[in-house]
């Protein structure tokens, strides 16, 4: 299905959840384009608004409806006008989102994405809703046309899906059992990317790390990063997320040995409980846990490292809360991304005994934010006075003085907001400053900047229309070499 240049409607993606939903909107978006849609622009009501929804958080279900509501007045005055509801949220509702808002036009699950343009046709063509969703992978993402967000840094989903049975998580019953792709096929993504310009790739899967488990090779993941390595022009590489009981020490070398591989580490821990992780049926023990932080420091020292922690799964005790406080305590996170446990129907945990009050899982979570932000900025306070090599971002920085900011991340994927010299960088472009003030959240840089002017830079300038500068034109800056290393979230709060 094509729509002629006369008739082009506008379309909107709206994205909900992990990294995993963020990519595929970009396949849903260059599904759109290819088939002759236009993006509309800020503010403008689209002919066809797009729901790529999770299905991880339990109010999940109240904010799609939410929003469904409040498109049914302009969706009632433009008969042009079509709503699709995608995603995790669609493949485990299915029929009900179209009972529950019935001017919703399509339907469409996590395994037949490439179908969006044909369900959108069908549905105006015979003025019924359209509801598609399919049990098992029909096409892997990766072969859907794309429109990245990006000029300089691209998701490559190297594996989709997850064969574990965490308790309190849906989502393999969701996308699937995992889908792993050819490293050939990944590595020629990559190098396509890195040919348009691309600097910085992260490698996604449910649980990336388990990674040739569908063909036969458990050391396929370490294989891979090195295999990175190997490609000229690709500065960054990152991965979320890998699973603890699959994290083994050749990834670790992986890592340390791979210059364009970042030392940043983000790996979900859930509880320091074993109690509680056998409970949620998360194949390692705390001890493990630690046992990786600590070679992975050992091996890489300035290795910034993440995590996910739910607090309240049913049964927790506050001995099992303190050890995961103690946990926190001797991991020093980088940062941590903690969730209140909530009950998710088809879920094991959803009909276990002993649910913790909502009160005593709101006090405890406080507890451990708190002790998560002073862990945050004592080691973000660490890095003031270093040198840090950081990837221009798209947008403004901070505004907290008259200083102009730009923001980017460094190497180890913290968040870096810089005073601008005589030379703004584009994103894309990479900057060297030295970090002046830290925060729990950021880092702060005043003083001079040095620019590094990159092919991501020219790719990004181009999208915006402008004429990249002639290859050799000095701007008085000095070149600086090759970064280290990099990830980011969970590829789901479930990981």
């Amino acid at each position: 299905m094509t729509v002629t240049q006369e008739s082009a409607r506008t379309y909107e993606v709206r994205t909900y959840g992990c990294q995993m939903n963020v990519h595929d909107s970009e396949r849903l978006s260059g599904l759109l384009e290819d088939a002759g849609y236009v993006a509309a622009t800020e503010g403008e009501t689209a002919d066809v608004v797009v729901f790529n929804t999770c299905a991880v958080r339990e109010n999940a279900d109240n904010r799609l409806y939410g929003n469904l509501g409040h498109l049914r007045p302009a969706k009632m005055s433009n008969p042009r006008m079509q709503i699709a509801v995608g995603g995790c949220l669609a493949q485990k509702d299915q029929g009900e989102i179209v009972r529950k808002a019935p001017w919703v036009d399509v339907v469409f699950g996590t395994h037949n994405l490439g179908a969006l343009p044909v369900l959108l046709e069908r549905a105006r063509i015979q003025g019924e809703a359209q509801v598609e969703l399919k049990e098992s992978l029909e096409v892997f993402p990766s072969t859907l046309p794309t429109k990245r967000e990006s000029a300089y840094a691209a998701w490559v989903a190297i594996s989709v899906g997850c064969n574990n049975t965490c308790t309190f998580c849906i989502v393999p019953s969701l996308r699937g059992k995992e889908k792993d792709r050819r490293p050939g096929d990944v590595l020629a993504e990559v190098q396509t990317l890195v040919d348009q310009g691309v600097l910085e790739v992260t490698l996604l899967g449910q649980n990336v790390n388990t990674y040739g488990v569908e063909f036969g090779d458990r050391l396929a993941f370490g294989k891979l990063l090195r295999a990175c390595g190997d490609i000229d022009g690709l500065e960054r590489v990152r991965f979320t997320s890998p699973h603890p009981a699959a994290f083994t020490d050749d990834v670790i070398a992986a890592m340390a040995e791979t210059p364009n591989v970042m030392h940043q580490l983000h790996m979900p821990l859930q509880s320091g409980s074993s109690r509680l992780l056998k409970a949620m049926r998360r194949s390692y023990r705390a001890e493990r846990y630690l046992g990786i932080i600590e070679r992975v420091r050992a091996a890489m020292p300035d290795a910034a490292i993440s995590t996910d922690i739910i607090v309240g799964f049913p049964g927790e005790t506050e001995e099992d809360f303190q050890a995961t406080l103690d946990v926190v305590r001797q991991s020093r996170f980088a940062n941590a991304f903690t969730f209140q446990y909530s009950i998710r129907p088809g879920t094991p945990a959803a009909t276990m005994d002993d649910q913790i009050p909502k009160q005593v899982v709101q006090e405890r979570y406080e507890r451990l934010v708190a002790l998560q932000e002073e862990i945050s900025w004592a080691e973000n306070r660490k890095q003031v006075g270093r040198t840090l090599e950081v990837l221009v971002a798209e947008g403004e920085g901070r505004k907290d003085d008259a200083t102009r900011r730009l923001s980017g991340r460094a190497a180890d994927n913290r968040l870096v907001h810089f005073a601008v010299g005589d030379h703004t960088p584009r994103p894309g472009d990479m900057v060297t400053v030295e970090v002046t003030y830290a925060a729990p959240h950021h880092l702060v840089a005043d003083g001079p900047v040095s620019v590094r002017r990159t092919r991501a830079g020219d790719a990004w300038e181009a999208r915006q229309g402008a004429p990249a500068p002639a290859k050799g034109v000095s701007l008085g800056m000095p070149t600086i070499g090759r970064p280290p290393s990099v990830p980011t979230a969970g590829a789901c709060s479930a990981s």
